[in-house]
This record gives structure tokens, C-alpha cells and sequence, in this order.
């Protein structure tokens, strides 16, 4: 009896094309797998070396990838579309249909008491998401314009940024919101009342109060919605997906360990502890949670948001401010308090994920982090700056020196670079922005993300933005800061990996890792960059266990 026959099944995929991510060996057409994991990667004759195997060659004319890493994007991708969509651009939805995106004020009314027709009974909540005023000029969507689909119904829509909502009169009325109400980031009009545009959770936090779990980010209360995120992360070739902003229940870290835990759900998820939200616990609860990992549930990193949205005027700026002279944004945790709230984290061995938005923000993280390593030193912590998008050259020098990593929001660029060129923050800073060529250049590791459901999930076409660096309308903001292809590839799989602390068990083809696959119909290196962000994805493996794209 050789070794080989006492042990599990070899199965060995032969593939047109295994592209690697492992510099040492880049290229290969066949993989070993046994229990999950690779074996061997190399031709026909090495694999042999492990004996008997079954030969799978469903993708001999396929290209085969590292599965895609997701490192910021949130479970309540899956639960967004309980309610009407009501964004900007097209949407393709988890069950494959397309909504088209609304142009005016007009058509996003027109969409609302469409939705109000089906709605069960006449004081049923109409929620909605994906709004983004920025896109349609100095108006803003009020209580005026809500009150018009239903001056009895409480009527919520979540912006695309999920930084900020609009409501309705009879929202504001339930959660007790007028003009008396001493809340930052709920917007009053010259007469003191409340517009119903509601800024940052502080401001969200009461209608929230009234509709529960709709448009929650807690998504993983619903197993549904983990399900449907698991649908629409395989379609995009996702194999390893982080839910950046989890509460840790009790019933959502239940419902997590039974979805993943089933032989057909097909994403490793690693959910993200967000104090701000759950404070109760502290590190210990993350620890905690670490000891009670699987293979496709994993836990570490811990999520702090210090600063809002760019696009919704609530990121902190650095000067001179906002192009159109709105007021600085505003801070989620005090200046003040960074050090304070980072060290207990850092102290516990624990990897922080930090959204910094404006330039500003990032100042002043980098200011704590300075700090916070300065007074207890630690190797390979891995703290990440997320999103970070108007780091300038002497910040991104700083964050080297700290041995930060950075996860650049490059879809941006592609949704909003038009608006940050002309309303938000003018040229010379949305030309730097995002500037993932500097960050290569002074050695950061990095990633980039789609931040789903701001974004779509689709790692190629993330990869795209990084590489090409193209708004909507066409213009490129800052061609010094296109990426190459390898280098963007590379921050959708390793890269990615590394910022999460899994890049010894996902992220590139190689021995020992988790046999996750994203299967290709061509290899993205190879063809022309404006077809990348369009490559086809014909499905993904996942431990060694195949997962088809439903067809059309």
C-alpha cells in the first residue's frame, strides 16, 4: 500500500491557465487537492508525485485565479434589497435582476410610490437605499418631497454612502425627531426644523429605534441575508469576504457558524468587531470569538470609524475645506479619545481597521497610531487605514514609517471621482486621490475594495478603477496613479489577504493553503485593460468543492 492510499482522495484539476499569485512559481496548469487544501501546484508529472488522484477537467479551457479577497464589505449586501433601490447607476440584485439607475429627483419619487403599492398595509414602513443627492446639483431631497408619496406612511431612505438617510414627516414624528431634538447631524432648515436628512448614526440611531432591522448594517440578524451575500460574492469570483462592521450577538454569530458551517454555502467570512456599535466586552470578546473559528468563519480584526463621508460633506478635511465651502464634516470618535480607544485593542495583540475618509481623518489617526506604537511597540500589527482616500504624499510617507497597511477605495473613483472634481473637493486633491502608485512606491501593502453595498461587489472591476483610474464620465483623475494591472490584481487576492491576516491561508496558489479558486473564462493579466472590469466569471471553488455561475 503506497502513503497515498491511507490517506483522503487527491483530486487534481487541470486547468488552461493557473495563474498563482506566488511569484516563486507564477504560472501553472494543474493543482493537487486533498481535505481542502492544495497539495501540489506545478505540470501534469509533478502533481503525479503524491500518486493515485482523480482527474477533474471541467476548467481545461478555464483560467484559474487565486479566489477573490474581499477585505471591506458588508453582510447587509445580501439584506439591502428587501427594500426599493433607489440609486444613481444600474444594480443587478442577488436574484439577477437589473433595476436601472434614476436620474432625477423626479424618477426616485416615481420609484418610491411605485413601491407603496405593494406595500401589505397602509402604515407599513417604506424603506429604501442606495440615494445619493450629490448627483443631482444643489437640490436636496426633503421632507417636501417625501410628504408627496405619503404624508402618513414614515418613509426611510439609506444614502449609497449608508452615512446618512432622508425621512419623511411621519418618520420624524415616530422617532421623535423635531425641533427641539439636540442631536449632531440632523439638518434644520433656516426656521429650526428638521429637513429630515439625517447625518451620521448619532442622527440615525432613533428612526433606526422604530424600523428595527430594516436597512440595518446588522445583517448578520438574518440568515437570509447571509445566504443572498454568499450568491452575489461567488458570482463576482469572491471566495473570502469580510462583513466590516458586526455587533457580535449572540444570534448573529450563531446564524454565522450555521450558514458558513453548510457544505454549499460557498464564501469564508470574516466578520469585523465594531466597539462604536457594541461596546460591551471590549477585546476579551474578540479573543473569544477567535477560539471559536472554523474553516469559513474567522474572526480578528476590530473596525472604528472616526469620520463620515466625503460625497455626503460628513468626512473631516483637512484645509482649505470643501470646494464649495461647506462645513468640515463630522467626527464620529472625538480626536481626542483615538489613543485611548485604539490601545486596549492593540495592547490585546488585536489588528484595528480604521475608516478614514478625509485628510484630516488621517492626520490624526496617524498622530495616535504614532503614539500608540511609540509607547508599545509591536511587530507585524498590521493595523489597516480604510478607505483613506485623500492621503497626501507626506501622510502616506508617515503611514510606511508605521508599518500601516492601506485599503483604497478605488470604485470610488469610477461613482464619485466626477463629483469630488467639481463639488466636493476640486481637481488637484481628486486627482491625488485614492493613490494607490504612491503607496506601491513606498512599499505599503495594500488592497482595494468595493465597500458593498456602497459599490457593487466585483473585484474585477474594482481592479479596473486602481488600473485605469476612470470616472463615469470618462475623465482620469490622475494618470500618475494608475496601477498596473499585476500590482491591481494582486491587491484583489494576496494583497487583500495580507491586510486581514490571512494571506498564509488564502490569497494565492500555493502548498498548504485553502484550495479556493476563482475560474475564469480568460486570463485577466493578458487581456486589454478596458475589458478587465467586464472579464467573465464563471464560477469559483471553494475548499476543492466546485460552485457554477447560474447561467445568463
Amino acid at each position: 500500500m503506497t502513503q497515498s492510499d491511507s490517506r483522503s482522495p487527491i483530486q487534481v484539476f487541470v486547468a488552461k491557465k493557473i495563474v498563482t499569485m506566488n511569484p516563486m512559481q507564477p504560472h501553472a496548469t494543474h493543482v493537487a487537492i486533498r481535505d481542502g487544501r492544495i497539495l501540489s501546484v506545478g505540470d501534469a508529472q509533478e502533481v503525479k508525485q503524491w500518486g493515485d488522484a482523480e482527474i477533474v477537467d471541467t476548467f481545461r479551457d478555464k483560467v484559474l485565479m487565486p479566489g477573490f479577497v474581499e477585505a471591506h464589505c458588508h453582510l447587509m449586501e445580501g439584506a439591502m434589497w428587501d427594500a426599493v433601490y433607489v440609486g444613481y447607476y444600474d444594480r443587478r440584485g442577488p436574484d439577477g435582476r437589473r433595476w436601472a439607475g434614476l436620474k432625477t429627483l423626479d424618477a426616485v419619487i416615481g420609484r418610491l410610490r411605485e413601491a407603496q403599492a405593494d406595500l401589505p398595509s397602509a402604515d407599513a414602513p417604506l424603506l429604501a437605499w442606495g440615494f445619493d443627492p450629490i448627483f443631482f446639483g444643489t437640490q436636496r431631497m426633503t421632507v417636501r418631497e417625501l410628504d408627496t408619496v405619503s404624508a402618513e406612511r414614515p418613509i426611510v431612505i439609506l444614502h449609497a454612502s449608508v452615512h446618512l438617510m432622508n425621512v419623511n414627516s411621519p418618520m420624524l414624528q415616530r422617532a421623535g425627531i423635531d425641533e427641539e431634538t439636540d442631536i449632531d447631524g440632523i439638518d434644520k432648515d433656516s426656521h429650526g426644523q428638521p429637513t429630515g436628512e439625517l447625518q451620521e448614526f448619532a442622527a440615525m440611531f432613533p428612526v433606526y429605534q422604530v424600523i428595527g432591522g430594516g436597512l440595518s448594517i446588522a445583517a448578520s440578524e438574518s440568515v437570509e441575508a447571509i445566504w443572498n451575500f454568499g450568491r452575489v460574492a461567488q458570482l463576482a469570483g469572491v471566495t473570502t469576504a469580510t462583513d466590516l462592521v458586526n455587533d457580535f450577538s449572540e444570534r448573529g454569530n450563531r446564524n454565522l457558524r450555521e450558514v458558513t458551517g453548510a457544505a454549499d454555502y460557498p464564501v469564508r467570512i470574516m466578520p469585523a468587531f465594531a466597539p462604536q456599535r457594541s461596546p460591551e466586552g471590549g477585546a476579551q470578546r474578540v479573543l473569544d470569538a477567535i477560539e471559536t473559528a472554523t474553516p469559513k468563519l474567522h474572526f480578528g480584526p476590530v473596525k472604528l470609524i472616526v469620520d463620515g463621508s466625503i460625497q455626503g460633506f460628513t468626512a473631516r478635511l483637512k484645509w482649505p475645506g470643501y470646494l464649495n465651502g461647506k462645513p468640515n464634516g463630522l467626527w464620529l470618535i472625538p480626536p481626542s479619545q483615538f489613543v485611548e480607544v485604539f490601545t486596549p485593542f492593540h495592547q490585546a495583540g488585536l489588528q484595528l481597521h480604521v475608516h478614514t475618509n478625509g485628510n484630516e481623518a488621517t492626520e490624526l489617526v496617524l498622530d495616535a497610531f504614532e503614539q500608540l506604537l511609540t509607547h508599545y511597540p509591536r511587530r507585524d500589527h498590521r493595523h489597516t487605514l480604510q478607505h483613506c482616500q485623500m492621503a497626501d504624499a507626506s501622510q502616506l510617507a508617515r503611514a510606511a514609517s508605521l508599518g500601516l497597511c492601506i485599503n483604497f477605495f478605488s470604485n470610488h473613483l469610477y461613482y464619485w471621482g466626477d463629483a469630488h472634481y467639481t463639488q466636493t473637493m476640486g481637481a488637484d486633491r481628486a486627482n491625488r486621490m485614492n493613490a494607490a502608485e504612491s503607496a506601491r512606491r513606498l512599499g505599503i501593502p495594500f488592497a482595494f475594495h468595493s465597500d458593498a453595498p456602497i459599490t457593487p461587489l466585483n473585484p474585477l472591476f474594482t481592479a479596473w478603477c486602481a488600473a485605469q483610474r476612470e470616472t463615469s464620465s470618462g475623465r482620469i483623475l490622475g494618470a500618475s496613479e494608475r496601477v498596473p494591472v499585476a500590482d491591481a490584481l494582486r491587491a484583489i487576492t494576496l494583497g487583500a489577504a495580507y491586510t486581514l491576516k490571512m494571506d498564509h491561508l488564502v490569497g494565492s496558489i500555493e502548498v498548504g493553503k485553502f484550495a479556493d479558486f476563482a475560474v475564469l473564462a480568460e486570463d485577466p493579466a493578458e487581456v486589454a485593460l478596458e475589458r478587465l472590469k467586464e472579464l467573465e466569471v464563471w464560477g469559483t471553488v471553494l475548499g476543492g468543492r466546485i460552485f457554477q455561475a447560474p447561467a445568463g
